[in-house]
């Protein structure tokens, strides 16, 4: 071997050695998103509210010391690419956790991740979710599951409570009547069982579910069977796409009930889009504000925002906000990791069992505190229920109706609901 290919063997070592010290200095994290599938009109501010988190965190330094190597993915609402997209993330370059999505690609990992050992941070808010050990007996077990926010159970249950005060506080004669409205899929389906559970404890008249599918469409046959039913109550267990064509093929067949919004069926872009058929859904916020709102966190939040929007002038909306939450609790969990023998899934799974009554830092007042115990995945039992207020033509900058008042978000109750053992995992 001559002195000059030798040379250059050395270097190409060098530099390939340089590399690997490179890929080990980063963190790598998954990252599932539906920009394109059947929730992707509120797919996309959560991911981008992610997306931004997790640059904001790597351009204020990273995790000690090292970088995040977020690897994000528009699955398209599809359970066999998340599927694939996990055989990726939890093969060679295992990754340290997963932000995901859905409910029926989270319920098809959850006994994955808990092998591997991969925290699994979803925006499934399915109370199957919540039982780590699976002592309910009414779920798996879910170790390595956690999301930010009340589970959809739970903010069923505190929308109920809303409705039988409701109900009451107008002096209506006998029973009210409820029914649950959505999709036939593991997402609106979720609470269903535990919701009319409820319902009927506290009085109401529960009625058979009507069906209708994920994608926008003409629901006026739906709303037929709703006005005819004589429902007074009606949960919408889909995203804000379909529930907008439901609300408006209801507001023109005349219907006269209350809906209640699961806390992705209504938003600000949906109140725009659905303008007055939007007027008084009842709906839950898993922040303690909104955009723009008084808190001193929201500072934090617009500084993350300007990484996609460097102007500062987009407005984003609740899922957003709720999804910088998120990417700030797996961001100190990876903290407390890489102090505590490093950032491996396992460590990070501690990492949430370590803080009660969590909020990340800088986030005071957005983020409502969470905790979570190696005996119960329910992060919060505190519900805060909104109404979507219509005062006039919603066409225009959404900056300006928010501004304006045209839409407005009004909170009209906080509901603590008790941490009963037998509402665990369901």
């Amino acid at each position: 071997m001559t002195m000059k290919s030798l040379l250059s063997t050395v270097s190409l070592a060098l530099l390939l050695g340089g590399a690997a010290t490179a890929a080990q200095a980063q963190i790598p994290i998954g990252h599932l998103a539906d920009y394109s599938g059947g929730t992707s009109e509120v797919g996309t501010p959560y991911g981008q509210g992610i997306a931004d988190t997790f640059a904001w965190v790597n351009k204020s330094g990273g995790v000690g010391g090292k970088q995040l190597a977020v690897d994000t993915n528009d699955y398209g609402y599809q359970v066999p690419r998340a599927i694939a997209l996990y055989k990726k993330w939890s093969g060679a370059d295992k990754v340290a956790a997963i932000m995901g999505w859905g409910t029926a690609d989270t319920e098809a990992l959850t006994g994955f991740v808990a092998q591997d050992k991969i925290p699994y941070f979803s925006a499934s808010y399915a109370a199957a979710l919540t039982d780590p050990e699976g002592a309910s007996g009414k779920a798996k077990p879910a170790p390595y599951n956690f999301f930010y926010g009340p589970s959809y159970s739970d903010a069923m249950r505190a929308l109920l409570i809303w409705a039988a005060e409701d109900w009451k506080a107008k002096g209506k004669p006998g029973k009210p009547k409820f029914v649950h409205m959505g999709a036939n899929h593991p997402y609106p389906n979720a609470p269903k069982a535990a919701g009319e559970a409820l319902a009927t404890e506290l009085g109401f008249e529960v009625l058979p579910p009507l069906v209708f599918a994920l994608a926008p469409g003409d629901y006026s046959a739906q709303c037929l069977s709703l006005k005819s039913s004589g429902a007074n109550y009606a949960y919408l267990g889909n995203t804000s796409g379909s529930n907008i064509s439901v609300l408006k093929a209801c507001k023109t067949a005349g219907v006269d009930v209350q809906f209640l919004g699961n806390v992705w069926g209504m938003d600000e872009n949906a109140a725009k889009t659905a303008g007055d058929a939007a007027d008084g859904v009842i709906f839950p916020l898993r922040t303690a504000v909104i955009w723009g709102g008084n808190a001193p966190g929201m500072k934090t939040v617009m500084e993350i925002s300007k990484i996609s929007d460097p102007s500062g002038k987009v407005y984003r909306p609740v899922h957003y906000i709720a999804a910088v939450c998120s990417a700030l609790y797996v961001k100190e969990a990876l903290d407390w990791a890489a102090k505590n023998g490093g950032a491996t899934g396992e460590n990070v799974a501690k990492g949430f069992y370590q803080k009660k009554d969590w909020v990340p830092a800088g986030m005071e007042g957005v983020c409502n505190p969470s905790t979570w115990t190696e005996k119960d995945h329910r992060g919060t039992l505190k519900v805060d229920i909104y109404r979507s207020k219509i005062s006039g033509p919603t066409d225009g900058d959404l900056n300006d109706l928010m501004a304006k008042g045209t839409i407005k978000l009004e909170k009209v109750k906080t509901v603590d609901l008790p941490r009963k053992p037998e509402w665990l995992g369901w």
